[in-house]
């Protein structure tokens, strides 16, 4: 076994395979949730061509998690980690949890299976290409309920504006996440030898 699926065995198998909900678990949980909350409110446009079109990095919290702690904290923190918006933005929230979902589970998945920077890599890929999938899927179904929009003009929009953006988007996600992954998931792995 390698040094680097040696390094984050020590949470993301015994932990998520466990089924144990130590209060340690329950607290870095709460903590990535929070952070996603926290990011999430984070919006930045990215794309000059849709200015409306914000970017906000709370993926990239969700795909840390589900490579520290497996997929079941990536579904966790993917769901509740968009809880502040939901009254005010219910279908935007429902989108977000979706895509959040369709990023971090596959990746975690798949970086639980293969546990190198390999596998988070083709993890990160192929998340990435089911939440675009899910985004664009979304944006047929949802946008033209509360944008007052059709689906032909919500359609239009998907090569120009919607599939580029949410390319550009997962890229930010997954290159963030590829670099700081490993030394997050060295620092809970310290932390938790440290108790």
């Amino acid at each position: 076994m390698s040094e680097s699926s040696h390094v984050t065995d020590a949470h993301s198998t015994s932990a998520a395979d466990s089924g144990r909900w130590s209060t340690k678990r329950i607290a870095v949980y709460a903590l990535f949730v929070a952070l996603t909350m926290v990011t999430s409110f984070i919006e930045l446009p990215i794309f000059p061509a849709a200015p409306w079109l914000k970017y906000d990095p709370s993926g990239i919290v969700c795909l840390v998690a589900g490579f520290a702690y497996g997929p079941a904290a990536a579904a966790i923190v993917s769901v509740l980690g968009f809880a502040p918006h939901v009254f005010a933005d219910p279908w935007g929230t429902l989108m977000a949890v979706l895509v959040a979902l369709a990023l971090s589970v596959p990746a975690s998945l798949i970086y639980r299976r293969i546990h190198t920077r390999k596998g988070a890599m083709i993890g990160i890929l192929v998340g990435a290409l089911c939440a675009i999938a899910i985004a664009l899927l979304g944006n047929l179904v949802v946008t033209p309920i509360y944008a007052h929009m059709t689906v032909a003009q919500v359609a239009a929009m998907i090569v120009p504006i919607l599939l580029p953006f949410n390319i550009l988007k997962m890229a930010i996600h997954g290159v963030v996440t590829f670099l700081i992954y490993k030394p997050i998931s060295k620092l809970l792995d310290k932390s938790g030898r440290a108790e």
